[in-house]
């Protein structure tokens, strides 16, 4: 405890959170299955890869994902939960975290579709396997907002308290948000943001907070 400022998400712009991504959907060439958005996961004989959302943040982002859609299209908690609770048994294995799973999708073969970070799916097509994979872009999803801040704590202790301001507001920069968005994520900056709009599908964005 003490570690972190109390108000640390107030420290920063965005909430401490100097960029963005979501979870959307990686399958296979060609989409065999058909998946197209949150309800396909739910069909039988259709196999999803999701980590486990006790131990990995794109496993909960995920759960989450899956309750907004459900919350939006059914209007209740206790439609949510049933939904979520059939996309779950389609899950053959829970791996225990995000690169487990995508090894377990890509280099095993198991699985119909991979849920994880918009910024990871678009990596693995337009980089790593060009020809191997789609990305589906579900209708809405959950903001995933990874957060920074200042361990003031350590920082005192090994006085880098100015360098680590500096870093965490470089972030903010227009250099700091352009590298951010060639690794595709997505800027809080507007002029970067068009800049790369190519490169992300526009859809309805729910926050943790929302749902």
């Amino acid at each position: 405890t003490g570690l972190i400022r109390s108000d640390w998400r107030q420290a920063l712009p965005f909430g401490a959170a100097p960029y963005a991504s979501t979870i959307v959907f990686l399958v296979r060439k060609g989409n065999p299955k058909g998946i197209q958005d949150w309800p396909d996961l739910g069909r039988d004989g259709v196999q999803i890869v999701i980590p486990n959302p006790k131990t990995a943040g794109n496993g909960r982002y995920s759960y989450l994902g899956a309750w907004a859609w459900a919350k939006e299209q059914y209007g209740s908690d206790e439609a949510a939960r049933e939904f979520v609770g059939k996309v779950f048994r389609n899950v053959p294995v829970l791996d225990a975290g995000g690169r487990a799973a995508t090894t377990t999708f890509m280099q095993r073969g198991i699985g119909d579709v991979l849920l994880t970070f918009e910024s990871e799916v678009l990596q693995i097509t337009k980089e790593f396997s060009t020809d191997a994979f789609d990305v589906v872009t579900p209708s809405l999803s959950i903001l995933a907002e990874p957060p920074v801040a200042i361990v003031e704590k350590n920082a005192k202790r090994r006085g880098t308290e100015a360098v680590a301001k500096a870093y965490l507001e470089y972030l903010y920069s227009p250099e700091g948000q352009e590298i951010a968005a060639r690794n595709f994520y997505r800027s809080r900056m507007e002029s970067v943001a068009e800049k790369h709009a190519k490169d992300f599908h526009k859809l309805n964005l729910f926050t943790v907070d929302e749902v």
